[in-house]
């Protein structure tokens, strides 16, 4: 099952690396704060994200970092992402789904550390400003495929010009 939703997020993410259009160029239009909840392990996560801009007219890069505590556990994950928006108008509440893959370090209270490489599937919805494509707010969900977290919910805004 994982290796079919992986497979489909790439051949989506190719279609979308060939697309000729860009709403926006690859570059760096803003950051912001995220937080949330995780699921196995149960930990509050807090972090920040950067918008790099689209590859294509919907696909939007956001690399992240997000820190989990609790469940005696220190949890560092970089993430590089790629998100699909449904719909390309900025201003509208718009659907996306993506992907994102980046190492994970474990830190055990009782002593100990360990990393592994994660996959996530994310869904989600976001908000951005009409006029200027920066600066936008953004619910998402994100389901851990091979050695992450079961599932993180997430809130963050983008501040950008």
């Amino acid at each position: 099952m994982k290796k079919t939703i992986i497979t489909a997020l790439a051949i989506v993410l190719f279609y979308n690396f060939t697309a000729f259009a860009h709403a926006r160029p690859v570059g760096f239009y803003g950051f912001g704060p995220r937080l949330g909840m995780t699921v196995n392990p149960d930990q509050f996560h807090f972090g920040v994200h950067f918008d790099f801009g689209d590859i294509s007219n919907r696909l939007m890069m956001q690399p992240n970092l997000e820190i989990g505590v609790g469940d005696n556990l220190t949890v560092v994950a970089p993430t590089f992402e790629l998100d699909y928006r449904f719909r390309p108008d900025w201003g509208a509440w718009t659907p996306y789904l993506g992907g994102g893959i980046g190492p994970i370090f474990y830190s055990h209270e009782n002593g100990g550390s360990n990393s592994e490489v994660a996959v996530y599937m994310q869904f989600g919805i976001g908000k951005g400003s009409a006029l200027s494509k920066s600066g936008h707010f953004f619910l998402e969900g994100k389901l851990g495929l091979a050695d992450a977290p079961d599932f993180k919910a997430t809130a963050g805004w983008t501040f950008g010009d």
